[in-house]
């Protein structure tokens, strides 16, 4: 990947301001409709992706429910430093949270098997103010400047950031302190550094390091997203009952992938379809994109 200059950098931070200082939906919705107008090749991949995977689904209405999703959040992290512990229920409320409290008593630690679905961000950060702080394994954002945005938005309840280049280390700690980690699972891996599994029917290139390190500390893996409910004008952060870990990477990765299938059937236009999930192809298939 090319270098990027400062200038970008500065000016791509300067043009985030407005949205944060306005907080404001329409503002949101109107940079989630700039990010498709100057990326045409979001789209796309979306409907690439959606015609592999789900060709039944209206594919228009379905990318636009993609944006639509990007706006809500761009909203939610605005917010960020006027949410606390006596108005987060106005955003956001649990179903299924005792399998956290099993999970709980059981003292082997949480993985939370996540993805780019409904509203990440506004999971994690809600989490720590209505029950307690968990640690969020992320990749640094490719601007520096606003990546450092995104740290001291993402920490103002008390969650603790794990980089992707030295996680391990703090994760099997955080696990031994009987503490929950949440790590997104869905995104592709480089070819040598990932495993095949099923999604959605297509070999998918995964980091299989989410099961190995389930298998290896014993903590109780929970798949849980953040939906939007048009109904309730809010979100529901969705706890689903814990994963089957064997020991067996490659059936322990199918497990988890196939449990965050399942969850984007549930609401397919939370999903982040402008990823290119299967860019990654076994030896001698054809490039998808």
């Amino acid at each position: 990947m090319a270098e990027r200059s400062l200038s970008r950098n500065w000016l791509e931070a300067a043009a985030l301001r407005p949205l944060l200082a306005s907080r404001s939906l329409n503002v949101a919705k109107a940079y989630a409709r700039l990010l498709d107008l100057a990326s045409p090749k979001l789209r796309r991949v979306a409907y690439r992706n959606l015609a592999m995977a789900m060709p039944d689904l209206d594919r228009e209405r379905t990318v636009a429910g993609v944006f639509e999703s990007i706006a809500r959040i761009l909203h939610s992290v605005a917010h960020f430093p006027a949410i606390g512990k006596t108005n987060v229920g106005q955003w956001i409320g649990y179903e299924g949270f005792e399998h956290y409290e099993a999970a709980k008593r059981r003292g082997k630690g949480v993985l939370f098997a996540t993805a780019h679905l409904g509203n990440w961000e506004l999971s994690a950060f809600a989490h720590a103010l209505m029950t307690e702080p968990m640690n969020v394994v992320v990749r640094p954002l490719d601007n520096p400047l606003i990546d450092r945005i995104a740290e001291q938005r993402r920490t103002l309840s008390g969650n603790r950031i794990i980089g992707k280049k030295d996680f391990l280390r703090p994760i099997l700690r955080a696990l031994q302190n009987n503490e929950a980690v949440g790590i997104l699972v869905d995104q592709n891996a480089l070819a040598g550094r990932g495993v095949f599994a099923g999604f959605f029917g297509i070999p998918a290139c995964t980091d299989p390091s989410f099961a190995r390190l389930a298998a290896h500390t014993g903590a109780t893996v929970i798949p849980g997203f953040a939906f939007w409910n048009e109904a309730r004008q809010r979100y529901v952060l969705k706890f689903y009952p814990p994963l089957e870990i064997t020991g067996d990477t490659l059936r322990d990765t199918q497990t988890v992938q196939s449990a965050v299938e399942a969850a984007i059937r549930e609401c397919p236009d939370q999903w982040l379809w402008i990823h290119r999930r299967w860019k990654t192809r076994p030896a001698g298939e054809p490039a998808l994109y």
